[in-house]
């Protein structure tokens, strides 16, 4: 995962909307790379970007949508698209942790905590997750509780239980994910 540094106030932003199989999402940028990606009822303090302008034909944002398409049409499993999310430096190292969960699989909270080397940051890590600007790209999605169930995930349980499916289905060709359904085991991290 590739971040930058700038601070808020220097970047301008641009966004378009795109429609998806898990709704409308907003994607915004700058020159940069990819800063956001907003589902149609996020919390707006959840991720605090402006202002924006729109610009549907910023490469980008082209390139984001592209790639979300064969995400969703079953031909891409990993993103290329340069990112440019803003956070703490904390955060970020979340962030890296998530994006490194491969295609497929899922990590709890402590799994996270430990990859990272603050095996204690359990709750942090949560809140770094829930703050994390970049859904499906950065897959906050692949995030579970200790126990295998589905957690809190800004674009809904419901979407979450899909982003799952569709990705263990491609992997095994039958897993269906449940969202009141427990794992028997979890992939350990490395």
């Amino acid at each position: 995962m590739k971040t930058t540094t700038q601070k808020k106030a220097q970047m301008p932003y641009v966004y378009k909307t795109t429609r998806t199989p898990v709704g409308e999402l907003k994607l915004i940028a700058t020159d940069h790379g990819l800063a956001a990606i907003l589902w149609e009822n996020d919390k707006p303090k959840r991720v605090p970007l402006a202002p924006l302008m729109e610009d549907p034909t910023h490469p980008i944002l082209q390139q984001t949508e592209r790639e979300l398409g064969e995400y969703f049409d079953g031909k891409r499993t990993c993103f290329s698209v340069n990112l440019a999310a803003v956070g703490t430096e904390f955060q970020k190292r979340v962030w890296q942790a998530l994006s490194e969960i491969p295609f497929g699989e899922t990590r709890s909270y402590g799994e996270i905590a430990r990859r990272i080397g603050r095996p204690s940051a359990v709750r942090a890590v949560g809140a770094a997750n829930g703050k994390n600007p970049i859904s499906i790209i950065v897959p906050c999605h692949r995030v579970i509780g200790a126990s295998g169930k589905l957690t809190g995930f800004a674009g809904g349980l419901g979407i979450k239980e899909q982003l799952l499916n569709l990705e263990s289905n491609r992997e095994t060709g039958t897993r269906k994910w449940k969202s009141n359904e427990t794992l028997a085991m979890t992939p350990q991290l490395l």
